[in-house]
């Protein structure tokens, strides 16, 4: 299944540029720091649009993919986060909504206001780790179901 392997890759990405961001001390004054550090931007910039490709990818492609070869046809996006959590694909819609928030605050406030840049940067730190849950999950669920995943 193209879209899983897809979903693969866009996560092993992102592991690897949460591994290399968070292994920083993420504080103010670091936040502070990115207009004069174009590594530490440049880093930041990565995982933010890595988190979002991520995220887009299971919530646009891989879900209702998941959910049309179980015979679902969720409309929208609440409905597709909905089949997910009946699935326990998610933990919670709610989680997956909220990081969808954090990324757009990500890239709107991204200097005009360290302190919320940071405590957001930091939420989608862990939200990271819900992505990739998900795609472990629906890694599972192939198995299941008998697909054939490239590795």
């Amino acid at each position: 299944m193209l879209a899983l392997e897809l979903a693969r890759h866009e996560a092993a990405h992102l592991r690897y540029t949460h591994s290399t961001l968070f292994a920083q001390t993420i504080d103010t004054t670091w936040v502070q720091q990115l207009h004069e550090r174009d590594d530490l931007a440049e880093k930041v910039d990565a995982f933010v649009s890595r988190f979002g490709r991520l995220q887009d990818h299971l919530g646009e492609k891989l879900i209702p993919r998941f959910a049309a070869l179980l015979g679902e046809s969720p409309k929208s996006m609440l409905d597709v986060l909905a089949y997910a959590e009946k699935m326990q694909w998610i933990d919670k819609a709610e989680d997956f909504i909220g990081a969808r928030k954090l990324r757009n605050l990500l890239v709107h406030e991204y200097m005009s206001d360290a302190q919320l840049f940071m405590q957001a940067l930091l939420a989608a730190g862990q939200a990271a780790e819900m992505l990739f849950g998900t795609v472990a999950k629906l890694e599972a669920q192939a198995t299941a179901l008998g697909l054939q995943i490239n590795t």
